[in-house]
């Protein structure tokens, strides 16, 4: 079978589209249409359900992908390191949400960087978890932080800590609606502060109202910054209420800049999850930052 073609399907695979598979390769997407026919023809066997927008794999597509993937993957590892050169430092192309990539992975994972035989150059970007898995389906990154599981096989997700979510404010707000309101009178106490968040959905608020309260904010958003970093320096700043992660307001809540409105019995958590291509644990530099960031975990509390 036709190395080019396995890695052509497996580019679709993890596309979803022809359209996106060209770009990647860059191929024209005719051309993509036309190697995926060619092995369907010489597999006998349909791998693909083309829809409107993109691509479906079949249960046969899925399969293959499977099989197929990890080992592509390996040559490609080959081919960019060289046969005769193994003193040369790899590229670990990490992704995750920008807070806790920068505040929780990053500082842990330069322990690791660098030109001494066993470390690797680090690259990093930002997205959301839905960006974040697409490129790394894609193969545009090596690992990924994110805080959705992924389905199907392709893409194999370890968990990696929880964080806890609080109800935080400045001190001057919990003076006006007393210290004791929230527990007296639940989220009614709460109604009229403004509220500051990183979207117009209130993401934070609206899944520590759901989960503590049993239901929705009836506050919008008075202040809305797409950076839990300036989320947290608005509240400082006396902007009004936040529901913020424990790890990146702990300092502030120590320094009294901020307080918490509410200490639930059971707070709300979020889980973040460790997520690789299925097969790609094998490359050393994979795995030596995925076992890597699992070990700092456990001292994050």
């Amino acid at each position: 079978m036709d190395l080019a073609l396995l890695r052509t399907f497996v580019t679709v695979h993890r596309a979803g589209s022809f359209t996106r598979a060209a770009a990647l390769l860059g191929l024209s997407q005719p051309a993509v249409t036309s190697q995926i026919r060619t092995l369907e023809r010489q597999l006998g066997r349909p791998l693909f359900l083309r829809q409107a927008r993109g691509v479906t794999p079949t249960t046969i597509g899925d399969e293959l992908a499977h099989k197929a993937a990890p080992h592509l993957d390996a040559l490609v590892e080959i081919a960019e390191r060289g046969l005769d050169d193994d003193s040369s430092v790899r590229t670990l192309h990490l992704a995750g949400p920008p807070e806790f990539t920068a505040e929780r992975a990053l500082p842990a994972l330069t322990e690791l960087a660098g030109d001494d035989g066993q470390g690797f150059a680090l690259r990093a970007s930002f997205g959301n978890a839905e960006e974040t898995l697409e490129g790394l389906s894609a193969g545009h990154h090596d690992l990924a932080i994110s805080t959705v599981r992924p389905r199907g096989a392709l893409l194999t997700a370890t968990a990696l800590c929880d964080e806890e979510h609080v109800l935080v404010a400045a001190p001057r707000w919990s003076e006006e609606i007393g210290t004791d309101a929230v527990r007296g009178k639940g989220s009614a106490a709460l109604e009229n502060l403004p509220v500051v968040e990183v979207h117009e959905s209130l993401p934070f608020v609206s899944r520590y109202w759901g989960s503590v309260f049993d239901t929705r904010p009836a506050a919008s958003g008075t202040v809305v910054v797409p950076d839990l970093r300036a989320v947290l320096a608005c509240t400082v700043a006396g902007a009004g209420l936040a529901v913020l992660p424990r790890y990146l307001c702990t300092a502030a809540l120590e320094r009294g800049e901020v307080v918490a409105l509410h200490d639930p019995a059971v707070p709300p958590l979020r889980t973040y999850f460790l997520v690789v291509r299925t097969g790609t644990l094998a490359m050393p530099h994979v795995a030596r930052a995925h076992e890597w960031l699992q070990h700092a975990a456990s001292d994050w509390g």
